[in-house]
């Protein structure tokens, strides 16, 4: 019963996390592209530019309304399907997320009034710094939102406290400058970037091979060009990064991605290609490239990535001192507190979480035996083969794109790429791939968290609330059919608009439009 719970609570929230993801990435990157855009049009005074940014920018509006009205529901799901995650780690899951609406989310909501009613109040300066701060605004939401995700993949900065059963915040500094949400951030954010360079590359290559608003879809192409080449160079050098911080703080999830089942001599090899067994817990085959994942993964010639038998073994170390923590915890809780209890809890708290994973298989961690100490052992390793080809598969897109981004600048220099119909058409068919890519690094990111909610602290199994079935499943296709609804609303109005091109401006400068008096 309480696996069901748990699972549709899992389920639930994936399913409302990557709608939103379908919406963010695009904001986060279209919203600097205008900022562009309009910084030329200030410089120039040449009206095509004020038309581009407002052309791309109601696309952009359109797009960032879709993603408020799914994010702001997340952000009640942890009060609503995680309960016992909000009480364990609020004080500092919490602070993050509020500064978020304070600081990001009022800055961001007001510019883009600003944005889209002060184009004849404001002055070309004043509209622009409008622009540049809705920018700033929307790019540091993203900031404390993977701030707070950072530290539920890194929980640094917080201990826990036997007084108030409940995680508390030692040093606000360390959260702030976890290295895993610093590298999650910039990812993250360059991935934005290539999307929305993706969506007005493709869109202005859809003009160009139809033959209509050659100038509008020309000057488009190229800001498109240069900006997502170098926004899917940093994404390609920063996503080697941030697989570095997860080698260095989650190494079960860097095991699970290589398939990585035994500790190999350093520098160990890279699999290019393989085929994980589950059951006997070793790869059918591989094809493997020497030296690679040790250079990426630990920067060094000397230091071992350790493998999925070698982490389960220590893993296993740690559980049996996370009984003894939970255990001693009893004795602090009960009637009776004693120095002792104190002094051994104080010695084996850092593997209190790994003390919990028991739960699953008996209420009395103390009564545990050693299969299910093996059993949570092998609970702490996610399931690889998923791991695994996801993150080929992002890979791969990420390349693709790279490809096409390269391809499209080098054609805006030599200024041919109105001539160049298989580039063109190419670019028209990648307009998927940013946000395939985007979703399955989210899955890759979350997936290989598992077992836990908050790495090494808190097991997925306890954060739950205490609901029903059928409430899940109901709350589930609530949210599935009224997010498909507005998916299909924004995908109407995004192909309506995108159609029309810029004569939907009614400027009376562009092809198939009604001149607006």
């Amino acid at each position: 019963m309480l696996d069901n719970v748990v699972d549709l609570s899992r389920l639930q929230f994936a399913v409302t996390a990557l709608y939103h993801f379908l919406f963010v990435p695009l904001t986060l990157g279209m919203v600097w592209l205008l900022v562009i855009m309009e910084s030329v049009w200030v410089m120039t005074g040449k009206q095509v530019y004020q038309d581009m940014t407002r052309f791309w920018g109601k696309l952009f509006g359109i797009n960032f309304a879709l993603g408020v009205t799914t994010g702001i529901t997340m952000e009640f799901q942890f009060g609503t399907n995680w309960a016992y995650y909000s009480h364990y780690v609020g004080d500092i899951f919490g602070a993050p997320l509020a500064i978020e609406g304070l600081m990001a989310f009022f800055l961001e909501s007001t510019m883009i009034g600003l944005f889209f009613f002060g184009w004849d109040r404001l002055s070309r300066k004043q509209h622009l710094l409008v622009t540049l701060l809705m920018a700033v605004g929307t790019n540091l939401s993203a900031l404390w939102i993977l701030i707070a995700n950072g530290w539920m993949q890194n929980p640094v900065g917080a201990e826990f406290s036997y007084q108030t059963m409940r995680m508390e915040m030692t040093d606000f500094v360390a959260l702030l400058f976890n290295p895993d949400a610093q590298a999650k951030f910039v990812h993250t954010v360059s991935a934005g970037y290539v999307t929305g360079a993706m969506f007005v590359l493709s869109i202005s290559s859809y003009y160009l091979l139809r033959g209509r608003n050659v100038e509008f879809a020309g000057k488009s192409f190229r800001i498109a060009a240069a900006f997502g080449f170098a926004s899917v160079c940093s994404v390609i050098v920063l996503g080697d990064e941030s697989g570095y911080t997860v080698g260095e703080a989650q190494q079960t999830k860097m095991a699970a991605i290589e398939a990585m089942w035994h500790t190999e001599p350093a520098p160990a090899s890279f699999n290019l290609l393989a085929w994980p067994n589950e059951a006997k817990m070793e790869n059918d085959w591989q094809i493997s490239v020497p030296w690679v994942m040790g250079l990426i993964g630990t920067r060094s010639l000397s230091k071992e990535i350790p493998g999925i038998h070698e982490i389960m073994a220590q893993n296993r170390l740690r559980i049996a001192s996370g009984i003894e923590a939970v255990k001693a915890l009893e004795v602090l809780r009960g009637k009776q507190p004693t120095a002792e209890a104190k002094s051994v809890f104080e010695k084996h708290k850092r593997d209190l979480g790994f003390g919990l994973l028991v739960k699953k298989y008996s209420a009395d961690v103390a009564a545990a035996t050693p299969a299910m100490l093996d059993a949570a052992a092998r609970d702490t390793i996610p399931r690889v083969a998923p791991m695994f080809w996801s993150f080929r598969l992002m890979v791969l897109m990420g390349f693709a794109m790279l490809g096409l981004f390269g391809w499209a600048f080098w054609s805006s220099i030599k200024g041919n790429f109105a001539h160049r119909p298989g580039l063109l058409k190419f670019a028209l068919w990648c307009l998927p791939l940013p946000w395939l890519a985007c979703e399955v690094g989210w899955f890759v990111a979350e997936y290989g968290r598992q077992p836990w909610t908050i790495y090494g602290v808190l097991p997925t199994r306890l954060s739950v609330s205490t609901l029903s079935e059928s409430s899940l499943y109901g709350s589930m296709a609530g949210f599935v059919g009224f997010y498909t609804v507005l998916l299909i609303i924004e995908m109407y109005l995004m192909v309506r608009f995108a159609k029309q091109g810029p004569g939907s401006l009614g400027t009376g400068r562009y092809d198939q439009e009604a001149v607006h008096h």
